[in-house]
């Protein structure tokens, strides 16, 4: 896959990895178990795999060592702009919407990132492309959330 990322696929930037783009079936099909999203958030719908197995399995197929530290945050940035940055031990039971009844999400898609333990509801994020895999040991409780507020001229000139 290219680097680009359309209405169905997902960026991933982590440091000692180059960054890919994959499809919300594709890492479902890494993390393995697929589960009901009702098992981790109380009336959710569709179908869920864990967030840190998905983690470990595309961490291991990506080739990263135990030379290449672990996150301490992850940024998650919706199409819509939103974006949320989330402390690593937040994310203990998070959870990936990937499907409903077996088809891509429509509404919220490609993807959306359930984190029950996270600090505030504000850390779901629907409509996810791109994963971003941070480094901030000296601020591991640091959380954020809100919409993009400065854009590059490339981003104003692309076309949805």
């Amino acid at each position: 896959m290219g680097n680009t990322v359309d209405m169905q696929s997902i960026r991933i930037e982590h440091d000692g990895a180059e960054p890919a783009v994959t499809s919300p079936e594709a890492m479902a099909a890494q993390a393995g178990k697929v589960f009901p999203l009702a098992e981790r958030i109380g009336n959710g719908e569709g179908e869920a795999f864990d967030f840190k197995e998905w983690y470990a399995a595309w961490r291991q197929e990506n080739g990263l060592g135990a030379d290449v530290p672990f996150p301490t945050h992850l940024k998650v940035e919706g199409i819509d702009t939103f974006e949320a940055v989330i402390p690593w031990k937040q994310l203990e039971d998070a959870a990936i919407q990937f499907s409903i009844a077996g088809e891509p999400l429509v509404k919220g898609g490609p993807i959306r990132l359930y984190a029950p333990s996270g600090s505030s509801a504000c850390l779901n994020v629907k409509s996810v492309v791109v994963l971003r895999f941070l480094q901030d040991a000296d601020n591991l409780d640091y959380a954020a959330y809100g919409f993009k507020n400065t854009f590059s001229t490339q981003e104003l000139l692309k076309k949805p």
